[in-house]
């Protein structure tokens, strides 16, 4: 029986093609020089950078151009702009006729001062007034009573004098006829030289006295003028002592009680004057120096926003802060209350075409003077150089571009690395 063999198991190899590996090896370097090329710039930067961040702890803001408005952001709160503190004119008891928070219109009255010591004092200069009155009616009596005697006196000169002239005449005459003797004819000139004297004396009296009578009669006139100012000082006075509102408003505080004993310029009420209203604001000392009255401003009330003007900055700083007045520039905000709190945005400066980037705690960190430019996935650090800051925005006048691309959020992290690998 023959034996069989392994003849059917063998299988014939064809010879191998040196194409093929070619082929192969072409594929294996290709795919090799293609990871070398993806890989290569990660391995660059990573031989580059000093640190690493992931890209989702960063917030990027681009460096660009544009107008650049300074500006500061406080809170306020709602002020009456008239808010008069009335005071008692004159020591008494003061009895109200209001009370806190009622309504009152201008010249309603608010409250009476019982002051016994002044209206008594009205009553003693008013009857000293009626007497200064009735001297001043008797000393117009009395002029015209020594005007007529001093006309009855110049009168009676002046008959006497022409009874004189009518005798030296005669005189005269009979003493060229020689029917009177000389002694006669001397005697009636000394008459007539005599009549002539107490004549010129009558009209120089009469003038004098006319005067010294005007003189009296204005003095007294005078002092009655005096006397009315003096009683309608003490009428204003009596008339104050019923306190009255002064504007339209309602009633503050009353500072004292009902039927206490005030003292005179002593402080009793409040009102205030609900049509016109000022928002009081606290600002940063560090801005101290930059405010100005008449600057810009803009309240927020609601969600509208109302054009204002900084009408009043206090010149003391106090605990670090700086008061200032903020007044409504056209509209008022409907149902405004004492007190109420409002944001308050301050225009302090306003430049054109200025090169600026988004504000973030980048500038904190840094100082001002550090940024980290972002580009092809590398943060370098930059020295710059910054100017005015404003709520959102920062002025840079050194070390940016427009068009750069840096880090805005914290760069503490850094600590300090010239460059940084960000992760996407």
């Amino acid at each position: 029986m023959p034996i069989s063999d392994t003849s059917s198991q063998d299988v014939q190899l064809q010879p191998k093609s040196h194409g093929r590996h070619f082929l192969i090896g072409s594929v294996v370097v290709a795919v090799l020089v293609a990871v070398v090329w993806l890989v290569l710039p990660t391995i660059q930067r990573w031989a580059v950078a000093q640190d690493s961040v992931s890209a989702e702890r960063l917030r990027l803001a681009e460096v660009q151009r544009g107008d650049f408005v300074r500006d500061i952001s406080v809170q306020g709160r709602v002020v009456a702009a008239v808010s008069p503190t009335l005071y008692a004119t004159q020591t008494g008891t003061v009895t109200f006729t209001v009370e806190s928070g009622d309504s009152v219109q201008a010249g309603d009255i608010l409250a009476d001062i019982d002051s016994p010591e002044i209206q008594n004092q009205l009553l003693l200069e008013e009857a000293r007034l009626s007497s200064l009155e009735v001297e001043l009616d008797r000393q117009r009596i009395t002029t015209r009573q020594q005007q007529l005697e001093n006309q009855k006196t110049e009168d009676s000169a002046s008959i006497t004098l022409k009874a004189a002239q009518r005798e030296m005449n005669r005189a005269e005459l009979a003493y060229t006829q020689g029917a009177l003797t000389e002694v006669d004819y001397v005697k009636a000139q000394d008459d007539l030289l005599t009549a002539e004297l107490l004549h010129k004396h009558s009209l120089m009296d009469k003038e004098l006295d006319n005067e010294r009578l005007e003189f009296e009669l204005q003095t007294r006139q005078l002092s009655v003028e005096q006397q009315e100012l003096l009683v309608q000082d003490l009428e204003r006075q009596v008339t104050e002592l019923t306190i009255r509102s002064p504007v339209n408003g309602i009633v503050g505080n009353l500072t004292v009680d009902q039927k206490t004993n005030v003292a005179k310029n002593q402080s009793i009420l409040s009102v205030v004057d609900l049509s016109a209203f000022e928002v009081e604001v606290q600002i940063s000392e560090s801005y101290a120096d930059d405010l100005a009255i008449g600057m810009q401003a803009e309240v927020r009330a609601g969600n509208e926003t109302f054009p204002a003007t900084l009408v009043a900055v206090s010149p003391e700083i106090i605990e670090n802060q700086v008061t200032g007045r903020v007044r409504f520039a056209g509209e008022v905000p409907d149902g405004l209350r004492q007190n109420q709190r409002l944001s308050t945005r301050i225009l302090l400066e306003e430049k054109f075409d200025v090169l600026m980037v988004q504000r973030g705690q980048f500038f904190d960190s840094g100082n001002g003077r550090i940024a980290y430019r972002v580009e092809d996935g590398i943060a370098y650090r930059t020295p710059i150089l910054t100017g005015a800051t404003s709520l959102n925005n920062i002025e840079i006048l050194e070390g940016l571009e427009a068009g750069n691309t840096i880090i805005v959020s914290a760069t503490d992290q850094f600590n300090g690395a010239e460059t940084v690998l960000i992760n996407n």
